[in-house]
């Protein structure tokens, strides 16, 4: 896959760039082992200064990188402004907080004594230079969740973006490098995805994450595994959204409308199965599907636009292949499920009902605005069609019953079960999912530490 810039809504190419080759491959790498040494000692509220300016420039660019993520990746630009904001705010969450989560930790004194100790502690430290492969749907999000955190704890990035966002990844570089961090702290790779085998079995390089889809997980894994080192992964996923008797059904459906299609359905946190009781079931999908067909699909530079093109012409022919799988099988279209003439890779936000297990869509993740219907009798059908997936990333319930929810939290087999709302990811609460979603997780405590070394430190008496 070439290294371009190649705008979704109207397929033009507007930039393509050389890779790297192994010569500056090498000479990064080394610069990132060099620039590690140093850093790593680097007091955490120098850390926290340098990111916090990194975070004012990020905001101060706002509208720029905006527009060059919409015209990159296809975004409505009002979500890629969004999304640069809640970047700078991660960022500065982690300057702020990064000295409690890595503070030394102190057993508890009968335990000190009992192994014989006058003095006993658990130190964070830095694991070292951490390659990170990240996708094209949340091109500054997916990126900044892995550096802040790992800038803060004393590691240093190496960035494998995907090869469709180019000019956000060369920015990300230069944002840090703007910021006063060294330039060894964090760097692109301009590189396709055949190099990343051979970069993580450098010894150099100590750890990776990735975000992105199974196959990729799975190269990564590998290759990781055979190398001893230690990665995270958030894969894919194809999250429920449950409805019961007792929710808000006007506002199940109005949120329902937006975790389904925001970024055009490109999320793998967004819902995709929705999951409802059949005494609600009627009032739900006439509520969602009229909000689903009243979105505006359009140009992502303009600022009225709610749906945006899908990301490349290959994303938009997966979605369709799901789509026309489940027509032929007996899913009836409530909306949507043509692609509209014209240029540019759209398509409309689109309802299924009456799935089944036959069909791919149950099985496979929709990336896109295409959202599948269940109705359930009860609460234990419910939570059988949930966990009947390969995926477990998130989940969504909607209900007022404590009863729901304690079964519920209890047993979804997702890494989040979010009440009466959608998910959504903030710094302070870990992310990342069970099965085939990955393992591992990004932001909050849990993820600073996940790039560290846990070391016990023993005194003798």
């Amino acid at each position: 896959m070439p290294i371009a810039t190649v705008n979704p809504a109207n397929g033009e190419t507007l930039r393509t760039y050389e890779a790297m080759g192994e010569e500056e491959i090498e000479r990064r790498i080394q610069l990132a082992e060099a620039t590690f040494r140093t850093y790593r000692t680097t007091a955490l509220d120098e850390r926290a200064r340098l990111m916090h300016r990194a975070a004012d420039l990020l905001e101060a660019d706002q509208e720029e990188i905006g527009r060059v993520i919409t015209t990159e990746m296809g975004k409505p630009v009002k979500q890629a402004r969004a999304e640069a904001a809640k970047c700078a705010k991660t960022m500065r969450w982690y300057a702020e907080h990064a000295a409690s989560l890595l503070a030394d930790e102190e057993p508890a004194e009968s335990d000190v004594k009992d192994s014989g100790a006058s003095r006993a502690l658990v130190r964070y430290r830095p694991l070292g230079p951490v390659l990170a492969v990240m996708p094209w749907n949340f091109p500054l999000w997916q990126v900044i969740r892995f550096a802040a955190p790992a800038l803060m704890a004393g590691n240093v990035g190496l960035l494998k973006h995907a090869s469709n966002v180019p000019q956000t990844a060369l920015y990300l570089e230069e944002l840090f490098h703007r910021a006063g961090f060294p330039e060894g702290c964090f760097q692109t790779l301009l590189i396709g995805s055949a190099e990343v085998d051979g970069i993580l079995r450098d010894e150099r390089v100590r750890a990776a994450t990735l975000t992105g889809s199974e196959p990729a997980g799975r190269a990564v894994a590998a290759t990781s595994g055979e190398m001893i080192k230690k990665t995270v992964l958030e894969l894919g996923g194809s999250d429920p959204f449950v409805v019961m008797p007792s929710a808000d059904v006007d506002r199940a459906a109005e949120v329902a409308v937006t975790a389904r299609t925001q970024n055009a359905g490109q999320s793998c946190i967004a819902a995709k199965r929705f999951i409802v009781h059949t005494d609600v079931y009627d009032a739900f999908v006439e509520r969602f599907t009229a909000g689903m067909r009243a979105l505006k699909v359009g140009d992502p530079l303009d600022e009225e636009t709610e749906v945006g093109p899908l990301s490349s012409e290959q994303g938009l022919n997966d979605v369709m292949e799901l789509v026309d799988d489940a027509k032929r099988a007996g899913a009836t279209v409530l909306c949507g499920g043509e692609r509209p003439e014209g240029p540019g890779w759209y398509y409309p936000p689109t309802v299924l009902a009456d799935v089944t297990r036959e069909m791919r869509i149950h099985r496979e993740e929709a990336f896109g605005p295409v959202a599948t219907l269940y109705r359930v009798a009860d609460l234990d059908e419910a939570v059988l069609i949930a966990n009947d997936s390969d995926f477990g990333l998130s989940s969504n319930v909607w209900t007022r019953d404590d009863a729901d929810v304690d079964r519920f939290v209890r047993d979804l087999e997702a890494g989040g079960v979010y009440v009466n709302g959608m998910t959504a990811s903030h710094p302070a609460f870990p992310f990342g999912g069970v099965k085939r979603s990955g393992y591992g997780r990004e932001l909050s405590g849990h993820g600073i530490r996940e790039f560290c070394n846990i070391t016990t430190v023993w005194h003798g008496a």
